[in-house]
């Protein structure tokens, strides 16, 4: 496999469960301690070795694109002031190899669309999917165990972990035949299945690294559950064309940001572990 350089960000979603606090702010600049959401998962994809930062964004996603850029004001008012640790707090933010690009998806027509979107910034290379909502805190980036997965095995590769049974009908199941060690190769997912009917209790997370090939099977398969076209029927189809995928086990803490008490969580677990908070 190439070298996996590019990362998609699907940023496009309105955020309701956060109202009236997204009704202006995309809920992926809702801090996490002292850093927006979306930063995170820039971080953890930089750390993987990506230079392209992908973001699908859609209406009042402005602040998103204002955060990664560079704010010559802020600048010169800190730069005045002597407060010069700030100063390289904001410009730090990217590393100044890496590039933006900000792409609007149209219409809210699902995650396997948002990825779709991207297709003209990626090509057909590999590349990471993150999805901000998840944040995944690990000593080595969750990004970067799927990329090196990826490569040992020359195959696309799903980040899981184990849920319980009866919680299986809230994420995409996959079914691994035998998933003894941190990665196994995938056979079949179903989502959000019942308890009984749920092949295994390895859920999907929100890491993904992908062949360039999944735009082909993302554009063919048409509307799934729900009317949206579903990344999960594209990496189904990807297997089906006898590519290989895989699950790997992360290593690493998730935090469900999607909602405010995996928030809450978030903040609680993270001011204490890096910040010192009691």
């Amino acid at each position: 496999m190439n070298p996996v350089r590019k990362a998609v960000f699907p940023v496009a979603g309105l955020g309701t469960r956060f109202l009236p606090a997204t009704k202006a702010i995309p809920k992926e600049m809702l801090p996490v301690v002292d850093k927006p959401l979306i930063q995170y998962a820039v971080e953890e994809a930089i750390a993987a070795g990506i230079t392209d930062l992908i973001f699908v964004t859609g209406r009042s996603k402005r602040a998103i694109e204002d955060h990664f850029d560079t704010m010559p004001d802020l600048e010169a008012e800190l730069t005045a002031k002597g407060k010069h640790e700030l100063l390289e707090i904001v410009r730090g933010i990217l590393p100044a190899n890496i590039n933006c690009i900000f792409i609007r998806q149209p219409a809210p027509l699902g995650l396997g669309h948002a990825v779709l979107c991207a297709e003209p910034a990626v090509g057909n290379e590999p590349f990471a999917v993150l999805l901000p909502d998840d944040l995944l805190d690990a000593d080595v980036s969750v990004t970067k165990q799927l990329v090196d997965v990826a490569r040992a095995n020359n195959g696309s590769v799903l980040a899981v972990q184990d849920v319980e049974r009866k919680d299986t009908s809230k994420y995409g199941i996959v079914d691994t035949h035998e998933a003894a060690g941190a990665t196994a190769e995938v056979f079949g997912m179903v989502e959000k299945p019942k308890p009984e009917e749920a092949p295994s209790t390895l859920a999907v997370v929100g890491r993904y690294v992908l062949e360039g090939e999944i735009f082909d099977h993302l554009r063919k398969i048409g509307k799934g559950a729900g009317g949206e076209i579903q990344l999960t029927d594209g990496i189904a189809a990807l297997m089906n064309a006898q590519r290989k995928v895989f699950a790997h086990r992360y290593e690493g803490k998730r935090y469900d940001c999607g909602n405010k008490a995996g928030l809450f969580e978030a903040t609680v677990a993270l001011g204490r572990k890096y910040h010192g908070f009691e």
